[in-house]
């Protein structure tokens, strides 16, 4: 299946009609014509059904035939709030994959030992789109604006808190922690890891410290054992 992702479209929506980059795609690329049927989700756990009522290149418009809702395929709830890499493809690869398997936020955090503090939220953005149409899932994870570390730690949370850290401490392996269905923030650190203030003010914050094994991890590798091991929990 072709999926295509509208933010705008929603179950009062007749007519859409598709950017010029879209409808180039959709004409030229995929050679759709009057008639035929495209499948869209607005990322809000809806798939659409419209039909084509002008093929043009430069101006498709098509018609909503249908829609169903889309439940949601896993039922927990999680966050995961990561340094972002020096290297931008890292970090990528991580939205890429995470969006695959599963994840419903994401929040860039800004902490002391972080080689980059400047995010393309837009570039992140449209990375995070299209795994979520390659993978066929219809729910788009929720990108947050970069935060600082200690503004992060200061908010309200509901459901599980933990903070996955490097240092010599008494830790807990992330799948001996986590229940089944529950809501959780996992925090990610840097290349640099956490600074030692940082993981005291998150313990003071009741954030769990949690270990993801034995190996040293990546940043973008952990996150991912991170979303990874909440799926295989959920199973």
């Amino acid at each position: 299946m072709q999926l295509f992702y509208n933010s705008e479209i929603s179950t009062e929506t007749q007519e859409i009609t598709f950017d010029k980059i879209e409808s180039k795609h959709i004409v030229r690329v995929l050679r759709k014509k009057e008639g035929d049927i495209l499948k869209i989700t607005n990322g809000k756990g809806f798939l659409f059904d419209v039909e084509i009522i002008l093929a043009s290149d430069k101006k498709c418009l098509a018609k909503v035939t249908s829609f169903t809702e889309k439940q949601k395929p896993w039922q927990y709830y999680l966050h995961v709030a990561i340094a972002p890499t020096k290297n931008n493809d890292r970090i990528e690869w991580f939205l890429e994959k995470a969006t695959e398997i599963g994840i419903d936020e994401i929040t860039p955090i800004i902490c002391s030992n972080s080689e980059r503090r400047i995010v393309k939220l837009e570039r992140f953005e449209k990375i995070i789109q299209s795994a979520m149409k390659q993978s066929l899932k219809f729910t788009l994870p929720k990108l947050n604006e970069p935060v600082k570390f200690n503004d992060f730690i200061n908010q309200d949370f509901d459901g599980k808190t933990c903070i996955a850290h490097c240092e010599e401490q008494d830790k807990n392996l992330l799948k001996s922690v986590i229940n089944p269905a529950e809501k959780t923030t996992i925090l990610i650190g840097p290349e640099g890891d956490f600074s030692i203030e940082e993981i005291k003010k998150a313990l003071e914050k009741k954030f769990t410290p949690i270990s993801l094994g034995e190996s040293r991890l990546r940043t973008e590798t952990a996150a991912l054992v991170a979303v990874n091991t909440i799926s295989f929990i959920n199973q």
